[in-house]
């Protein structure tokens, strides 16, 4: 999976809008193999954004579990904490 996109399921508060949105564009980025492209291919990267965005708002609408929603601040101390003892202090 690409580092930059983060799971958005099962989350308390749920996944906004915009964070479905970012998701997206960082998915399409890696398929595409363009960060930002290119006159003639903005037309079908800018809907690919939008269709990907469109499936994953209708995947997690529909997605089930019994388990507890995560918290979103624990969560990002974890990853904090990961991040550290990967990279170290700076």
């Amino acid at each position: 999976m690409c580092r930059n996109i983060k799971p958005l399921f099962n989350f308390d508060p749920p996944a906004t809008d915009d964070e479905i949105r970012a998701s997206a564009l960082q998915y399409v980025r890696k398929v595409s193999g363009f960060n930002d492209p290119s006159q003639a291919n903005e037309t079908a990267f800018n809907r690919a954004i939008e269709e990907v965005t469109k499936a994953t708002h209708t995947l997690i609408d529909h997605l089930k579990t019994t388990a507890k929603p995560h918290n979103r601040t624990e969560e990002a101390a974890k990853a904090h904490k990961r991040a550290l003892e990967r990279f170290g202090k700076h």
